[in-house]
């Protein structure tokens, strides 16, 4: 079966955003920040929340992306027989926290450009995009905290410590990957950098499936199959983003050619050319990632000194070869349907994709 996915993704979009843009007003009014906040003891000062915080996350949110992780909520609710028009309301939950990770790591990686534009710390000042930033961690929780009622206490609960177990995670993830290209750690293993991703990466991917299949009344065993199948196309999305930095030229241009070595990240490609490399090229890239090179010429160099080792094609059979072990493990849970059918087609599309 030909799935579409590309498509499948475009056609999900103006829902997803309509979806969050009921949660997350473009434009505070007294009405709804008192529904966002409840009713203040003293007085709100609309106009001013408005700008401080529902603007910045706009300015992000309508930039674009894929908006992958809500239709991976959704395709995992329907694999397991869900009516993913029951639980539309939960696709903000993955796609704001994702846009709000963003926010905050565009601050901590100090970068310039966010899907071709300013980063919003650089239009809107650091303070107030940590706050916005921030803030899209738990503004979807409204949408749990509104759903009590509709379904099971129990399940709402389960639901819950999904979100939290995830966060925490989140936080690890990112925490190392900001110490590694630190250069706070001389020498990073395979399986850490691959840990690394499945919590900085794979987590809302994870959380994604996990709340799909919660909500679809799937068991336990089946809602961590496809947590973990889910984790495995975060981690792999992860490869695929770290090679199209070095190779992309449409992804390239929202960030910048070799930013990824511009600020000393240890990826997947670089561990492999640092473990195969002879001394003098293992030396000189690692000299290059310590040095935070501003340089094209010289991010050139250790874009040459990766290929030379052929660790851009050994990282895109490896995140193949993890999504494929994932699947295997999930596919004889699932019944046959169409959404099956295009939770894989949607995995091969993530791992293979050029943009």
């Amino acid at each position: 079966m030909v799935v579409d996915i590309k498509g499948f993704l475009e056609g999900q979009r103006d829902e997803i955003d309509a979806k969050i843009e009921s949660l997350i007003p473009k434009k505070l009014t007294k009405a709804n920040i008192e529904k966002i906040c409840g009713k203040p003891r003293y007085a709100y000062d609309v106009e001013t929340a408005s700008k401080a915080v529902n603007e910045p996350i706009w300015d992000l949110l309508s930039r674009g992306g894929k908006r992958w992780r809500p239709a991976l909520f959704l395709l995992s609710h329907e694999a397991f027989g869900g009516d993913s028009k029951k639980v539309f309301d939960f696709v903000v939950i993955p796609e704001v926290v994702h846009n709000g990770t963003l926010m905050v790591d565009d601050i901590e990686d100090n970068s310039d450009l966010r899907r071709g534009k300013p980063c919003v710390h650089k239009i809107y000042g650091v303070d107030v995009a940590i706050n916005a930033g921030n803030a899209m961690y738990y503004l979807p929780l409204l949408s749990l905290m509104r759903a009590k009622g509709k379904f099971p206490d129990a399940m709402l609960l389960r639901a819950y410590e999904i979100y939290s177990q995830e966060m925490i995670q989140l936080s690890y993830g990112q925490g190392m990957d900001i110490w590694w290209h630190k250069g706070e750690k001389y020498s990073v293993s395979e399986d850490e950098y691959l840990q690394m991703c499945a919590y900085k990466t794979g987590t809302l991917a994870r959380m994604s499936a996990k709340l799909g299949a919660l909500f679809a009344n799937a068991s336990e065993k089946e809602i961590e199959a496809i947590g973990k199948f889910a984790e495995s196309i975060g981690v792999a999305f992860q490869i695929q983003d770290d090679i199209l930095n070095l190779v992309g030229e449409q992804f390239s241009k929202g960030k910048g050619v070799g930013e990824d070595i511009r600020e000393g990240k240890r990826s997947l490609i670089i561990i492999h050319s640092l473990k195969r490399a002879d001394k003098k090229d293992g030396d000189r890239l690692r000299a290059i990632l310590l040095s935070r090179p501003t340089d094209q010429k010289v991010v050139d160099e250790a874009i040459a000194i990766v290929k030379k080792y052929d660790s851009i094609q050994y990282s895109a059979t490896r995140a193949k070869e993890i999504v494929y072990d994932a699947w295997k493990e999930l596919a004889p849970l699932l019944k046959p349907s169409k959404a099956k059918d295009t939770l894989k087609a949607f995995a091969d599309y993530l791992v293979e994709r050029s943009i």
